[in-house]
């Protein structure tokens, strides 16, 4: 809604990864180098670690779209509680090879063969793996096995581990040693300081269009950095928030007080969530929208009437 109000070709602050909008801060442009160093090493695995909403996503996808295809094949596996004698089953079906009931010998026979095969049209197969803090020490340790596959001295299989802290904490365990020989680069993504939460707030704005309408007061965004921990999908949900409140108030100027009643709008509902478990609790700016949402499902259902 609040994106026509202020001429915006798309929303700025949408919580699902875009890649248009990726912001190349300093750690995020580190993260990517060891990336493609590691790339370029071609065995082995690259571990990076973060808090929830830091870009770990975003940096995958940036990944995935610098890729040669013809040099590499990829497989994406967003990891939950995935035990060691199902992690191979669920490499194969990544790879689309057959899998079901088939017991460990096979598998691991397939899927090096895939490997080999793979190898010999000249590419290399790359594991990323999602949420890698989920995998137990087994099915980590499965992974460095397969990480021994090769052809000729020349590796077959390379892994990225993308999770949160505690992967990092899991790989630091004494039984976890093999494995930490293996890893080429490692990187933790940090959250942004103030100064580079702006860059990030005007970077995304400019992207989707932004004609210096609304206005941002110089003193928000160390307000904003402060409340958001300097997270980027904190930040946007705040200043997506911020942006609807701006539409509905038709203001052309951002300042402390506007942030501060979207503050405590999110505050309110925090604590009515809290309070009331029920589907239907709801805070006073989502109250608002509803509202307006049904004027204008009224106005375009008497337009159709005439």
């Amino acid at each position: 809604m609040y994106d026509g109000f202020y001429s915006l070709n798309k929303k700025p602050f949408q919580l699902n990864p875009d890649s248009d909008f990726f912001f190349n801060s300093e750690i995020h442009r580190r993260a990517l180098t060891y990336m493609n160093y590691g790339l370029t090493q071609g065995e082995g695995f690259i571990v990076i670690t973060g808090k929830p909403g830091t870009g770990k996503t975003m940096l995958v996808k940036q990944l995935v779209n610098s890729l040669d295809k013809n040099k590499i094949t990829l497989g994406i596996m967003v990891s939950s509680q995935v035990g060691a004698d199902e992690l191979l089953k669920v490499i194969a079906a990544t790879f689309r090879l057959p899998y079901e009931g088939e017991d460990k010998a096979v598998l691991l026979t397939r899927i090096e063969r895939f490997f080999i095969d793979q190898s010999m049209i000249g590419k290399r197969v790359l594991m990323i793996v999602d949420e890698a803090q989920n995998l137990p020490k087994e099915s980590l340790e499965e992974l460095r096995m397969l990480s021994n596959f090769e052809m000729s001295g020349k590796p077959l299989f390379q892994t990225f581990l993308i999770g949160q802290k505690q992967l990092g904490e899991t790989l630091f365990l004494p039984e976890m040693e093999q494995l930490r020989q293996r890893i080429v680069a490692t990187c933790q993504l940090k959250p942004l300081d103030e100064g580079e939460t702006k860059s990030y707030i005007l970077f995304r704005l400019q992207k989707a269009g932004w004609q210096h309408m609304p206005q941002f007061e110089e003193d928000v965004f160390a307000v904003i950095c402060g409340y958001t921990e300097g997270i980027p999908r904190k930040i946007n949900a705040l200043c997506n928030r911020v942006l609807l409140f701006g539409y509905l108030e038709e203001l052309q100027l951002i300042n402390l007080d506007v942030i501060h009643q979207v503050i405590a709008d999110i505050e309110d509902d925090s604590s009515d969530d809290f309070h009331d478990n029920s589907e239907t609790s709801s805070g006073p700016l989502e109250q608002r929208v509803a509202a307006l949402e049904q004027i204008v499902a009224t106005l375009r259902q008497a337009l159709a009437r005439h």
